[in-house]
């Protein structure tokens, strides 16, 4: 091991010096990089008819101040854009507009140009970006982005939250390539933006280019690549006089229809093979002010469009999804709160206060049901009565985001027996509040958010109530500061949370696996303000959490230093998410990033990693020492290397509620290889290998990427995981004589575990807005159990296999497992099913999409699933593919359309 770590470390060294070294021996006599002071433009009053057509011939754009003299951003940093860019603006008393004039040297025939849907990644076309600082806060962003074809890329990031490109505005645009190159042209109605009151307004602005052929981004507010930018150093629209109110409602009425051919049991009496609903609904936007919002729902639509990706979890923790239905993929940035910004963090547990996947959840309460018969009719989702949301900004550098959603108390049927039906409560109906606040500071330099979430309980069943909290409260604040013109940053956050309810429930979240309080060698605490100690007849459990980072986000040389505490206590998984508390973790990175080019390649960067963690009780839970390094190359190849080591360390979480054990250390070597993603054809491939307690891991996933035409993209990203483990849980069993594990014995196997998948998407777009996309993902997995074993002690990483060191191991005929883990010893014998375990599953669904007017859409929609399990450990591709396509599959077809109405 420690060669290893000497190893390790020596590679970080040379990753980080070498390039330093070499820039020196090649001297400093590049050209100074430009210093670029602030610029504006007029918006001039439209006082001519215009026309959206895409050409700019209007007499109206021939007066307007355009905005040009562009800088390179790559691939020469700080020179003169080769393509001249002109762009202008106009308002009048409804509307905000653009006019765009992208020159290019080659005429049409330098235009690149792919016809591809709204908001998707521009990958092999030309392009233009104008993102808006509306309130000119220094944090906020309006993004329009188009290409040749017209496709629409629009996004909002209110005060400093991350663009949110499920925001759909509806507005006009009209694009067109001639003989000079192409043109954008934008009619955005006030009522799609947010801005203020005042009658004579200055916006901040920023436009981006791309030229494809030249791979040349160039920029009008210009910042070095090493300098920390955005909204802050953004350039500026004047004059800009809004006098009329826009347009204050929209209405968006939908309807569904859905039909379900599922497989089942034909014993089931609640089973039907041929399912069909419908649904009607309407979906409300009013503006309360320019910059205030209030949308509601009735009867909302919350189901997904796409479809989840199949994953083996084999841990004690939750997966997380993304959230994927459109209600809370739109405006999902303004209940932002919680990200952990870093250079390279990898093993951080990051408590997340709101994850809107609990709304609408399925329903908690199944195991009651079929506590009652072998056979339930039980709710796929727990259904949303309505929901609302207040956004925007109050002024003063404030800005609001409130959100109320109410689920419906669900039941299930029970055939108790061949007479008899019951029903039962499976989830209450349910109150989701979420509010964000944020007040900016600094001229942006600065802000504070508040965040706060209730879920309140209808928990008038006592069964329900063993299992659920009655109410649960979390609180959190967070805020940055950046100063030396946003050269450092400092950034903090506190959450507390608090869960109350009967006292099975809160027993329920005091042994879960983000915890584990019931651990008999846990060293516990007390239960004053804040939860710390196991007591089943509590009924309430109150945490807390704190994140701080300090770090240098401007330069040649990068720094950060940061610290994350999670309380034992802290429970935010009724509104939020959370895999682990009783966590007390830090890190520190040091970046060098070389962004102008040498002879050997276009850009560097190079990142030398420390973090560990430990529990509440002082034990060394993780530690890892990490060399990371990316080189782009002159052909725009980017190639990544990554070497890290992890010595052994103790582990609160193996036993899964039992003593502490020894995690055996690691060491961990990758390489990631990806091509121009401009080509026609594009890949990347990336392998990693692990060595752990004398076995292998290799891990191999790719995507390749084929434009066979400027409307049609072909992807596939086949995965490959060999892995094997020494150390994986297979279960418990109560034995008084197992006196140094408290009375129970933890059983432990060999896993050699096999996973091949590939994910599969076809992408053609007829037009912008008439699109379809195919995806299909088939995955194979297979685990083998093997030399079950048991700890010999605990915090120790020695082991005993039953049947060689300890006791004997046998296979009875039913394939279950006995073991008499001291042979002739007083301690009794046990048995175990058999884990080894085959998963077979295919996923895939195909999306029609039509906006057949501006914010109007038409989706054709059909899910297929299919899966099978069989108890083989071994992985067979000929065998498991005809055990998958032979299985029947679940099929949904779905339509919907929604039709959009301002007023």
């Amino acid at each position: 091991m420690y060669r290893r770590l000497c190893l390790s470390l020596a590679v970080t060294l040379v990753a980080v010096l070498a390039p330093a070294l070499a820039a020196q021996q090649q001297g400093t006599a590049a050209r100074p990089l430009p210093t670029v002071t602030a610029r504006s433009v007029s918006a001039r009053a439209r006082t001519v008819p215009l026309r959206i057509d895409g050409r700019l011939d209007d007499a109206a754009w021939q007066t307007v101040q355009p905005a040009t003299d562009f800088y390179q951003w790559q691939p020469s940093e700080g020179e003169f854009a080769t393509q001249r860019t002109e762009v202008r603006f106009l308002v009048d008393e409804d509307a905000f507009y653009i006019g765009a004039r992208m020159f290019d040297d080659h005429g049409a025939a330098g235009v690149r140009s792919q016809l591809i849907r709204r908001d998707q990644t521009p990958s092999g076309s030309d392009w233009i970006e104008i993102r808006l600082d509306a309130f000119h806060d220094h944090l906020g962003q309006l993004v329009f982005a188009t290409t040749p074809s017209g496709m629409k890329g629009d996004a909002y990031g209110p005060g400093g939250s991350s663009p949110d490109y499920s925001w759909d505005p509806v507005y006009d645009l009209a694009t067109g390539v001639d003989s000079l190159g192409w043109v954008a042209e934008y009619r955005i109605p006030f009522s799609q933006l947010r801005f203020p009151r005042d009658s004579v307004q200055t916006w901040g602005v920023q436009i981006t280019r791309m030229v494809l052929r030249l791979n040349e981004l160039s920029i009008w507010a210009y910042w070095r690549r090493n300098e920390s930018g955005g909204p802050a150093r953004y350039n500026h629209i004047e004059d800009l006089r809004i006098t009329a109110r826009p347009g204050r409602a929209e209405i968006m009425p939908y309807v569904v229809g859905r039909s379900t051919n599922a497989k089942g049991d034909h014993a089931d009496p609640f089973y039907d093979p041929h399912a069909t609903d419908a649904r009607v609904g309407l979906d409300l936007k009013y503006l309360v002010t320019s910059s205030l919002t209030l949308t509601a729902t009735v009867n909302p639509d919350f189901g997904q469009v796409e479809v989840d990706p199949a994953v083996v979890n084999l841990s004690a923790f939750e997966t997380r999804f993304t959230e994927r239905r459109p209600f809370f993929v739109e405006g999902a940035g303004l209940f932002s709160f919680g990200g952990i910004p870093c250079y390279f963090c990898s093993n951080i547990y990051n408590p997340l206060l709101f994850y809107s996947r609990r709304i609408g959840r399925q329903p908690q309460g199944a195991s009651l049901a079929y506590r009652l018969g072998p056979y339930a009719d039980i709710p796929e989702s727990s259904g949303i009565l309505g929901a609302a949301r207040l956004t925007g900004r109050l002024g003063h550098g404030l800005s609001l985001a409130i959100s109320d959603a109410v689920t419906a108390r669900e039941r299930a049927q029970v055939q108790v027996d061949p007479a008899t039906r019951r029903e039962v409560e499976v989830e209450p109906v349910t109150n989701y509040f979420v509010a964000r606040m944020a007040r900016d500071l600094a001229g942006g330099n600065g802000q504070v958010r508040l965040l706060a979430t209730s879920v309140v309980r209808g928990l008038g069943d006592s069964s329900l109530a063993t299992l659920l909290p009655r109410h649960a409260e979390a609180l959190g604040v967070e805020g940055f500061r950046y100063w030396s013109r946003r050269t450092y940053r400092l950034f903090g956050r506190l959450i507390a949370s608090n869960v109350t309810g009967d006292s099975s429930a809160i027993l329920r979240l005091q042994r879960s696996s983000a915890r584990y309080f019931d651990r008999p060698d846990r060293q516990h605490g007390g239960n004053g303000l804040f939860s710390d100690r196991f007591d089943p007849s509590v009924t309430a459990l109150r945490g807390w959490a704190a994140y701080a980072r300090l770090s240098k986000e401007s330069g040649d040389w990068l720094w950060e230093a940061h610290s994350n505490i999670v309380s034992p206590g802290l429970e935010t998984n009724d509104a939020g998410f959370l895999t682990r508390a009783d966590n007390v973790w830090m890190g520190a990175s040091l970046v060098r990033q070389f962004t102008r080019p040498n002879r050997l390649a276009r850009e560097r960067v190079f990142v030398a990693n420390w973090e560990q963690s430990h529990n509440f009780d002082g034990d060394l839970t993780y530690q890892s020492f990490t060399g990371y390094g990316a080189v782009t190359l002159h052909n725009y190849w980017t190639v990544t290397v990554v070497t890290a080591f992890r010595p052994d360390v103790l582990d609160d979480r193996l036993a899964r509620g039992g003593p502490v054990l020894g995690r055996p250390g690691l060491w961990v070597g990758g390489i990631g290889v990806s091509s121009d993603g401009r080509k026609p054809v594009a890949f990347s491939l990336n392998e990693e290998v692990v060595r752990s307690d004398g076995l292998w891991s290799v891990a191999s996933n790719a995507l390749a990427t084929w434009r066979p035409t400027p409307s049609v993209t072909v992807s596939a990203g086949p995965s490959f995981n060999l892995s094997s483990n020494r150390t994986q849980w297979v279960t418990r069993v109560a034995d008084g004589t197992a006196t140094a594990f408290h009375g129970r014995r933890y059983v432990f196997a060999d896993l050699d575990y096999r996973q091949l998948g590939i994910e599969t998407r076809l992408s053609v777009s007829f037009t912008p807005t008439l699109t379809l996309d195919l995806y299909a993902q088939p995955l194979v997995a297979s685990g083998r159990y093997t030399a079950f074993k048991e700890y010999d002690r605990p915090r120790s990483l020695e082991r005993s296999l039953y049947g060689r060191d300890v006791g004997t191991l046998g296979r009875l005929p039913d394939g279950r497992y006995e073991v008499d883990p001291d042979g002739a010893g007083p301690a009794a014998a046990f048995r175990f099913g058999d884990p080894d375990f085959n998963y077979r599953s295919l996923r895939g669904n195909a999306v029609l999409r039509w906006e057949f007017r501006p914010g109007s859409t038409l989706y054709l929609v059909w899910t297929q699933s299919r899966e099978s399990n069989e108890a083989v450990g071994t992985l067979n591709l000929g065998r498991d593919l005809d055990g998958l396509f032979s299985s029947r599959p679940d099929n949904i077809f779905l339509v919907k359309m929604s039709y959009w109405l301002g007023f």
